[in-house]
């Protein structure tokens, strides 16, 4: 009786792989599943988030679970041992309605994985004559916009590797951006912080991804903002911590070991002489951004009334005065943003310069910083 509960009592994996043979025909090659969560939301139970640690040993876990179970793209497993009810869903099933089998191979695709691609390339609507001002770096970038035009007429002579700088808001990303644009090309666009990897040889990787997703693509441009949040100075580097391996990378890409023609390389920092001399040693070319002159503010302040969803009543002059030493970022978001908002939650129909007072004075703009506010 003891023996008889005992094998009534096998799991039902152990019963299909040992009758492996009456499926073996039909059995599933490729099996590509996602993270689907559980079927019902309680406030106790998580997500469909999980976390993967060991491949192998999951694909093994999978098929001692569910050998012997018939599968077809769209429908779901459900796990019944370590975290029962959660749910798995078939992305692909190879061949379709198969059998999962011993010698099954299985993918796990998670949310966070679909969602965190580290290497994305970004549409651009921005044009040349939206970048307000600038026009020596303007000039200087149509080197850049000749070099992916027709990469093959530089040869040996392509410009590789650029460094945009200037006070933040006045129009480095703009720039690479309109470049992208107007040659209709792949703009891969990143933060500098975003290489930096949680264990070692993570940034290495990601560093080699977006140079061989950038090259795949090629013609492409790769912006790298704040680029002196991982090269600092030397004199700097115990504030960041170690990321020498993220430069080292860098300095592999950069000094054109792998021949990557048709990429270029723009990055931007707001303090050049904090970068460490080994990186800005390879940038062929440094081009200045500067804040706006009387008359190039003018024109920023007419481009955004121009889109303005309200009437407005405002002393184009006068602001022009009060906006000196202020970047074409900050005149949009904290001046002008910030007055129309202003109106908004008051119910005002029209912008006054009593909004933009208050913009001045919330974002606390002290009087000597807007000389002429008062004039």
């Amino acid at each position: 009786m003891k023996s008889e509960n005992k094998s009534s009592n096998i799991k039902k994996s152990e019963v299909s792989i040992k009758n492996k043979s009456s499926f073996s025909d039909n059995e599933t090659k490729v099996l590509v599943l996602e993270t689907a969560g559980y079927p019902f939301n309680f406030g106790l139970l998580e997500g469909p988030n999980l976390e993967i640690s060991d491949r192998v040993l999951f694909e093994q876990y999978a098929i001692d679970q569910w050998s012997g179970t018939r599968v077809k793209t769209g429908s779901y497993l459900f796990d019944q041992k370590i975290i029962p009810d959660f749910a798995f869903k078939i992305l692909t099933a190879h061949p379709e309605n198969s059998v999962i089998g011993e010698n099954t191979s299985i993918v796990i695709v998670t949310n966070n994985e679909e969602k965190q691609d580290s290497v994305k390339r970004v549409k651009s609507n921005v044009f040349f004559d939206d970048v307000v001002g600038q026009e020596n770096a303007k000039k200087k970038s149509k080197l850049i916009y000749k070099y992916l035009q027709d990469p093959e007429k530089f040869g040996m002579w392509a410009p590789k590797n650029v460094l945009f700088y200037g006070l933040p808001g006045t129009g480095k990303t703009m720039l690479a951006k309109a470049l992208s644009n107007e040659l209709d090309i792949n703009l891969f666009l990143i933060k500098a912080t975003s290489l930096i990897g949680d264990h070692v040889g993570d940034a290495a990787s990601k560093v080699h991804d977006l140079y061989e997703a950038a090259l795949k693509s090629a013609p492409s441009l790769i912006f790298i903002d704040e680029i002196d949040a991982i090269a600092l100075h030397r004199s700097f580097q115990s504030l960041r911590g170690d990321v020498s391996e993220i430069v080292n990378s860098l300095l592999t890409e950069m000094d054109g070991i792998n021949s990557n023609d048709g990429v270029v390389t723009i990055a931007a920092t707001n303090n050049p002489s904090s970068i460490d001399f080994a990186i800005r040693s390879r940038f062929e070319e440094e081009i200045e951004f500067k804040l706006p002159d009387d008359n190039e503010r003018r024109e920023i302040i007419k481009l955004n009334l121009n889109t303005f969803p309200l009437k407005y009543d405002l002393d184009i002059d006068k602001l022009v005065k009060i906006s000196k030493r202020m970047s074409g970022r900050d005149i949009k978001e904290k001046i002008l943003k910030t007055a129309l908002h202003n109106a908004i939650i008051n119910d005002k129909e029209i912008v006054t310069m009593e909004d933009i007072y208050f913009a001045l004075d919330i974002n606390k703009y002290k009087k000597e910083e807007i000389r002429g506010m008062f004039e």
